[in-house]
């Protein structure tokens, strides 16, 4: 059995729901209003089994421009898609928004129902079908069968249910492999069972019995029972509609936008990295931190819009942005969303969530954005490789690494044994499964080495450093649990001997690659080399093609050990460089008393980007005291 999900999408009173039942047999129009009024509120459901041993999941979705957001909540889990057009109508604003959100979604395949098709003369329904195929060029539905029929009298019905076998044989069924999740889209309580949950299950199989986890709430649970159009089953699959009987959870502690997933596996975020396509029909530009409406599965939550390579995006254009979300949600890589604002009430964006869990980005940062560049590209090694590497020295576990790239645990694991065998990649420790980039870890290696090297220096009657207080020279965004590999690293290098509860150098081959070998020791040299006006940050992140976080980090290492001073967050010295110039000004200020800034420069020779910084450095060394636009010499 093939199990799909099936949606209607189009404008209010097109027939949507009509035509379900004719296709069915099921009225999903389930509340008293909506019998009332004549039209859809709420999402409604329905199956179908076509022959081939084909199984549809129905999703009836409103048409009212009120109820776009339980329209949304219906798409989400959609395979195909029947969008509904009256013929006597033809194409109206929610077709058009309808069609923008599915796109948006990520639907790709369907087809088009032309509606009271009996109501029109026949020169009529051949200009509405022209101005549908016009309507839909361009997107997924461009080549899609445009099927006439009538609810009423069942004409074209038969061509309908021919069209939909057709599309079912080439849809692919969701993945089955997997941890489960199931978006909840209604929530109600029977009696005798309790809380019963119903949604499509987008991934992996769920069986009674199993312990579940909801979210965003964390709240706890066991799988009671499972339905599956009106029938018990033992377990769910991806691509079914659900009702499931949720044991250990109330229903005022459930609402539709929860999701119910398998018991500690998913976690949620409050940001995401995305690809955002603006529509061209959108209102207006969107700005920096635009404030918009976020709606995936079944869910919507409030978000700001961070724009990471630009001030703007134009209607029309797409781009790389960074959603943070008001309250947590859980979005995985590769779900599908859209944007909506509120004046006026409208869908203006959407796109593909590509990491689910960033890293604190800057703006317009060429690694960030050369990393989402590369999710859903081919080479999946590459994706995986950045972002090991972009996890810099905190690691990333092999959990994170699923979650964050979206790719099947298959892929993941090859990608990393060949990222490992090529040295790429260092698996720093085995269980829990934790990873570091080679650079990553040679600087943390080197740093340790560093330490052990000024330790010594600063006390050289001790053989060795303790290891406790050295793992507390471990960068503090790092794992406590690296320290124990790293030291064995080092040793297997030959450059540390540990010794119960110290750690010797290795003759003095340690000391060497403290100061020479080493990228630490070849800033330290860089600097140097620049004397009294030293390079940037900046310039040193060009020279050693290192980003910004590592490029601090080896400074720190190189402040902490004595032979780099920190004069302001873009400037270090060597010690030997600054040494020189705070010799200078004392020799200075003895003859003179007091200076003003010019009179320093005429000794120096520094430029102004460097004196100011170094003159209100010396301040705060208490060197000199300023006084006005003067200087003197603070008495010792």
């Amino acid at each position: 059995m093939k199990h799909l999900i099936l949606g209607t999408a189009g404008h209010i009173d097109h027939g949507k729901t009509s035509l379900v039942k004719a296709l069915t047999g099921i009225d999903t129009d389930r509340l008293k209003e909506e019998k009332a009024r004549g039209i859809t509120i709420e999402l409604g459901f329905a199956h179908l089994e076509l022959p081939g041993g084909i199984q549809f999941g129905i999703v009836d979705v409103p048409g009212h421009e009120k109820f776009v957001r339980a329209m949304v909540a219906g798409v989400g889990g959609m395979d195909l898609v029947m969008l509904v057009i009256a013929a006597d109508e033809g194409i109206m604003p929610q077709t058009r928004e309808h069609l923008d959100i599915l796109r948006l979604l990520g639907v790709k395949n369907g087809l088009v129902a032309l509606t009271k098709s009996d109501m029109v003369e026949k020169e009529w329904l051949e200009l509405v079908t022209e101005e549908v195929r016009n309507f839909v060029a361009g997107s997924f539905l461009e080549h899609a069968p445009i099927v006439p029929v009538s609810a009423r009298s069942g004409a074209g019905l038969d061509e309908l249910r021919a069209e939909l076998v057709r599309l079912a044989d080439d849809a692919v069924e969701k993945r089955r492999e997997g941890n489960f999740r199931l978006p909840v889209d209604r929530v109600f309580t029977m009696a005798g069972f309790g809380t019963v949950v119903t949604g499509t299950l987008v991934s992996g199989e769920m069986h009674v019995g199993d312990e579940l986890e909801l979210l965003p709430s964390a709240r706890e649970g066991r799988v009671r029972g499972v339905q599956t159009h009106g029938s018990r089953v033992e377990q769910g699959q991806a691509g079914q509609r659900l009702a499931v009987n949720l044991q250990g959870i109330d229903l005022n502690e459930v609402h539709r936008g929860d999701v119910v997933v398998q018991r500690g596996v998913f976690r949620t975020t409050r940001a995401v990295d995305v690809r955002l396509d603006y529509l061209a029909s959108a209102p207006r530009e969107l700005k920096h931190r635009a404030k918009v409406r976020l709606h995936s599965a079944t869910y919507e939550v409030p978000a700001q819009v961070i724009l990471l390579d630009r001030d703007t995006l134009q209607p029309g254009e797409s781009a790389c942005a960074q959603l943070r979300l008001k309250e947590p949600a859980l979005l995985l890589s590769g779900d599908s969303y859209i944007l909506r604002i509120s004046a006026p009430a409208t869908t203006v964006g959407g796109g593909i969530v590509l990491d689910p869990f960033p890293p604190r980005r800057r703006r317009r940062n060429s690694e960030a954005l050369e990393l989402l560049e590369s999710f859903g590209q081919e080479d999946q090694q590459r994706t995986i490789g950045l972002i090991i590497s972009q996890s810099l020295l905190s690691g990333i576990t092999h959990d994170d690494l699923l979650l964050r790239s979206g790719l099947p645990r298959k892929a993941v694991d090859s990608c990393l044994s060949t990222l490992l065998g090529s040295g790429e990649t260092v698996q720093v420790i085995r269980e829990p499964k934790m990873y570091l980039s080679r650079a990553s870890s040679d600087t943390l290696k080197q740093g340790l080495v560093n330490e052990i090297a000024a330790f010594l220096d600063a006390n050289p009657n001790k053989e060795g450093m303790g290891k406790e207080e050295l793992k507390t020279r471990l960068p503090k965004r790092s794992d406590g649990r690296f320290f124990t590999p790293l030291l064995t690293a080092l040793e297997k290098d030959g450059l540390i001997v540990p010794d119960r509860d110290i750690v010797k150098p290795a003759g003095n081959a340690m000391r060497k690659a403290a100061r020479t070998d080493d990228l630490s020791g070849k800033m330290e040299q860089f600097l140097r080399e620049g004397g009294i006006e030293p390079p940037t940050v900046k310039e040193i992140m060009e020279r050693f093609r290192c980003d910004e976080k590592m490029v601090r980090d080896n400074l720190t290492l190189l402040v902490r050990a004595g032979s780099v001073v920190r004069i302001s967050s873009d400037l270090f010295y060597s010690a030997a460089a600054l040494d020189g110039l705070r010799e200078k000004l004392i020799v200075l200020l003895r003859e003179k008393a007091e200076i003003i800034p010019t009179d320093f420069r005429e000794v120096s020779g520094l430029s102004r980007k460097f004196l100011i910084p170094l003159l209100e450095h010396f301040d705060s060394e208490k060197v000199t005291i300023r006084v006005g636009d003067k200087r003197v010499l603070r008495k010792r």
